[in-house]
């Protein structure tokens, strides 16, 4: 099978690795200067540094060229030029293969989850999602992982399933998609809530009932937008929202870090090679919680943080005070 991964960011270079030893991957990559470290040096230091690539493994800064060789398309650029990049390549991609998403968040202006984007542009093509505690440098290092493929049709959840998985890298099938995508999406959000926390050296049970309300907020609004509640106990749910939280590799809370040590936003976003989708899905979350009724009380204060109308000092002094732990807030 023919494998196209759309991004040379770190997640689609470690897919594309794990992907190349067992079946012909081209990776695009926006840049033709990546691209040739990859295909020339098997590296790729911007993203993944101190990492061989595998000499299977090809690349090009040509999207036409990548999208026209492909059986099945993985996109792992980020949400705000997701359509973008499918639109561009459209033209180049053959009826009916699958196309799926290795975003995790929401379209700034619609509010889609990938895989509805992946449907607007491309009907009538199988759309799924992979999502999962993956920190990409720990894959590449060998070490046990595991993730979600999710669509509708599992049929074709368990052909991915065997293209995707290898070694100690183990992936699982779902159908409840809606699920899988709001996960992947809010723990971003309480990432960055959590990491506020590290910087302020709260302390660790702060930090551990700022997950566990975190991911009763999620719940609560993956449940609302047709998601199964026990989608967010597991590895798309609990599982993404712990690494995301807690890991000095995770970009959501390096965020949260450096504003709970006093560093402004846009220097922090500047300083960055990569896209911490926390802070564009936090004004997207607080507005489909509105449509749905729901209060957010922690996905409303890190909001606030980054528009600035909050310290971050301030965040963890405007939330509800406790009731029933069943109850919302």
């Amino acid at each position: 099978m023919r494998v196209t991964v759309l991004g040379a960011g770190s997640w689609g270079t470690t897919l594309s690795a794990l992907i190349a030893p067992r079946h012909p991957t081209l990776l695009w990559a926006r840049s033709g200067d990546v691209a040739t470290e990859i295909r020339e040096e098997r590296t790729n230091r911007a993203y993944l540094p101190g990492f061989r690539l595998p000499s299977a493994l090809s690349a090009t800064a040509d999207l036409s060229e990548a999208a026209g060789t492909a059986d099945v398309v993985l996109v792992a650029v980020p949400t705000e030029h997701f359509r973008e990049v499918l639109v561009s390549a459209k033209a180049a991609i053959r009826p009916w293969i699958p196309i799926v998403s290795l975003a995790k968040g929401l379209e700034q202006e619609s509010y889609l989850r990938m895989t509805q984007v992946i449907r607007e542009v491309f009907p009538g093509h199988p759309a799924a999602a992979l999502t999962g505690p993956n920190i990409a440098r720990e894959i590449m290092a060998g070490k046990a992982a595991a993730a979600v493929v999710a669509t509708e049709d599992l049929a074709v959840a368990t052909e991915l399933q065997k293209l995707l998985m290898r070694g100690l890298f183990r992936v699982y099938v779902n159908d409840d998609v809606v699920g899988c995508e709001i996960g992947g999406a809010l723990k971003n959000v309480v990432a960055i809530a959590a990491g506020i926390g590290q910087g302020l050296e709260v302390g660790d049970n702060t930090r551990a009932a700022v997950m566990a309300r975190g991911l009763a907020e999620l719940t609560r609004l993956g449940v609302a937008m047709g998601a199964e509640q026990a989608t967010f106990a597991g590895l798309a749910g609990m599982g993404d929202l712990i690494v995301t939280c807690m890991s000095p590799y995770s970009r959501n809370r390096m965020v949260g870090e450096r504003l709970g040590r006093g560093e402004p936003l846009g220097q922090i976003l500047a300083d960055m090679n990569m896209v911490a989708e926390g802070v564009r899905t936090a004004e997207v979350v607080l507005d489909l919680a509105e449509r749905h009724g729901l209060d957010l009380p922690i996905c409303r204060a890190i909001h606030q943080v980054v528009r600035g109308e909050l310290p971050p000092s301030g965040a963890y002094f405007g939330l509800r005070p406790a009731g029933h732990e069943a109850d919302p807030g």
